[in-house]
């Protein structure tokens, strides 16, 4: 058993909640990203013990068995992975979420949470920091690479962050120049409106990867024509309507558009580590439990710098 210190708040909560991404097994608790201490382990436990700090991304459970769950990708399991809120468990139950006091998790999806990362920032790790991570580790942005993120909220500010602690020029790309300052500041080279017509003209041809964090629908085919020879454009971000490809918008230059689904637990449990040598970690706001509905507003206005988490304290 997990007592939670700090759950994050993310779009998806948001999502959910709204019924925008299909029917909802209500009542239900969302939340997940996660950390807290461990206080109570079962007789087989091997990998935590009570007082550890650790915490629980976006998903408890899998198949284990297929050959994604067997190569490390459990969040392709292709039984579909046991999300940690609103899924049917193997045992029949529907997963709870992290906006409450405690949670039970099988010790395989529980991660360590390094001590040097800053205990109320940690938690958006478990969601942002990897849903962005496994990306740019598995398109090898680094030294020598161009590297756009499309986006400067939760999901874009650790794109920044982690790509640019891998080594690659950074550029953002959002739709007003607001957040310019903590984009340059976040290790950025670049910083780019895309309201402005004359960007998507400047840096044609340019990027290596895209990263795109946002969870609205956008121009994609504009973004595909700022791609290099044999770039490649990611989506992380999740509206729930579809997006419109010109086919056409993807031939020139050779470019690929691809999505990516956060990450397996081992990588999680990389990621992490990287953070903490890296120094690196979530812009947060803290919050009490009674603001979370006026923080879901202000998520949806981007008004936020930039992740909201909820002090599980006032829960209690």
């Amino acid at each position: 058993m997990i007592e939670i210190r700090y759950a994050g708040i993310c779009h998806s909560d948001i999502h959910t909640v709204r019924g925008e991404w299909g029917p909802v097994p209500y009542p239900l608790t969302v939340g997940h990203e996660i950390v807290g201490r461990v206080t109570e382990v079962g007789s087989g436990v091997t990998r935590h013990a009570v007082g550890d700090r650790v915490g629980v991304g976006c998903m408890v459970n899998s198949c284990r068995k297929c050959a994604n769950c067997l190569a490390g990708q459990e969040q392709y399991c292709a039984e579909g992975n046991v999300g940690t809120y609103g899924s049917v468990d193997r045992d029949g139950t529907v997963t709870q979420g992290g906006y409450s006091t405690h949670v039970v998790v099988d010790e395989d999806f529980v991660l360590r949470v390094p001590e040097n990362i800053p205990y109320e920032a940690a938690a958006p790790l478990l969601c942002a920091g990897i849903t962005t991570y496994s990306p740019l580790a598995h398109w090898n942005a680094g030294p020598g690479k161009k590297v756009a993120v499309v986006g400067m909220g939760g999901l874009g500010h650790m794109a920044v962050k982690i790509a640019v602690a891998m080594g690659a020029e950074v550029t953002v790309l959002s739709q007003t120049l607001s957040k310019k300052d903590d984009g340059l500041a976040f290790g950025a080279k670049d910083y780019y409106a895309t309201s402005d017509p004359a960007t998507f003209e400047t840096l044609a041809n340019r990027f290596d990867l895209i990263v795109n964090t946002v969870s609205a629908p956008i121009d994609i085919n504009a973004y595909f024509r700022l791609l290099a020879l044999d770039g490649t454009l990611i989506s992380v971000g999740a509206p729930p309507e579809p997006l419109p490809v010109q086919v056409f918008a993807l031939f020139g230059n050779r470019r690929s558009f691809a999505g990516s689904m956060i990450g397996g637990i081992a990588e999680t449990q990389e990621m992490l580590d990287f953070c903490a040598e890296h120094g690196i970690a979530p812009e947060i706001e803290l919050i009490d439990a009674d603001a979370v509905n006026a923080a879901y507003e202000r998520v949806l206005k981007s008004d936020v710098r930039y992740r909201f988490v909820i002090d599980v304290d006032s829960l209690r």
